[in-house]
């Protein structure tokens, strides 16, 4: 097991300088940031001395050598746009994007697999028939339109006709020292409401049908069939044998959409002009502040990193096949 971590972290390491040399390479190509910071009287003479100042003269490998001595300190260099330290900035802005994201999954999580399981047992009544089909004719819904669509129908209906939440901003935030949220308001939740539900609506739809599908395919198998002839309980069977090894596809794909949460809150935080990560992102591609863009790439790749290493973890307490197959290889 600590062998498996070991590795697993050598590889995730592997994965974060990628994932670093690639985005520093890009932005390099993406605009002048110089000419964004100075105006058109600016002489040659300030624009180059301004360039020399900011390191970006040095040739491309002693920048991104710098940029990941910088990064594994936790510092990721002066914004372009702000003049500040880029790790004051994001810090600032984090609490909101991982607020808004952790809200969102939990809906994603709990209503997706609640509702998965829901449409996958109640087959047999009419009623229970009826509620699936209907569940399922709204989760095309969430699954078809894009985000930004949905957002911008929230706002409509329940902003400006019906006038119950507000339409964009964060409301009203307590700050503690090391972290601001706004679960702690009213304004807060009121805030957080369109935009949780906004960002989770495809998550969500796309775990219930995976659900309800994986559901069906394990309820059509065998042991299952050998369970009911036994005479052992429907509630038994459902939860203690089809669901868990339900879980096993679904921790998967689970673990990749909240990595994709939080990685598309670029587009949740725009509609509303939520004051998060992802905003800060889109206003430093519009600057060409390339600080700020690369070390949001690599906050976003340390979370898939993060989740991807969680969801391996979880394989060991859910499938036990996995454990003795894993002890099998260590004895030979």
């Amino acid at each position: 097991m600590t062998t498996y971590i070991v590795k697993r972290l050598m590889q995730s390491v592997f994965v974060l300088l990628s994932v670093a040399f690639i985005a520093f390479a890009l932005f390099n190509y993406v605009g002048d940031p110089i000419s964004n910071m100075v105006g058109q009287d600016t002489s040659l003479e300030d624009r180059e001395r301004l360039r020399e100042s900011l390191g970006l003269n040095d040739p491309f490998l002693v920048q991104f050598s710098k940029f990941v001595g910088n990064a594994v300190q936790g510092e990721f260099g002066i914004s372009y746009r702000h003049g500040r330290k880029v790790s004051e900035l994001l810090s600032e802005r984090v609490s909101a994007t991982l607020e808004l994201s952790l809200l969102a999954g939990f809906f994603a999580i709990f209503i997706g697999m609640a509702l998965g399981v829901y449409t996958g047992l109640r087959k047999k009544t009419l009623l229970g028939r009826f509620t699936e089909k209907s569940i399922l004719m709204i989760s095309l819904v969430g699954v078809s339109l894009p985000t930004f669509l949905i957002g911008i129908l929230f706002i409509f209906l329940f902003s400006v006709e019906l006038q119950w939440l507000p339409s964009f901003g964060r409301g009203e935030v307590v700050n503690n020292g090391l972290w601001t949220t706004g679960l702690l308001t009213v304004s807060g939740l009121k805030s957080l409401i369109l935009p949780a539900i906004t960002l989770s609506l495809f998550q969500m739809t796309f775990i219930m049908r995976l659900v309800r599908s994986e559901m069906l395919e394990v309820l059509r198998s065998d042991y299952i069939k050998f369970a009911k002839a036994r005479g052992i309980k429907d509630r038994s069977i459902n939860f203690g044998h089809a669901l868990k090894n339900t879980l096993v596809p679904v921790i998967t794909i689970t673990g990749l959409q909240l990595g994709t949460v939080i990685a598309f809150a670029i587009i949740t935080e725009t509609v509303f002009q939520w004051p998060g990560a992802g905003l800060l992102f889109i206003q430093a591609i519009n600057f060409v502040d390339i600080p700020v863009m690369a070390a949001y790439l690599m906050f976003v790749a340390v979370i898939f990193v993060v989740i991807n290493l969680v969801v391996d973890m979880l394989y060991y307490v859910v499938d036990p096949r996995l454990r003795v197959e894993k002890s099998g290889k260590g004895g030979r």
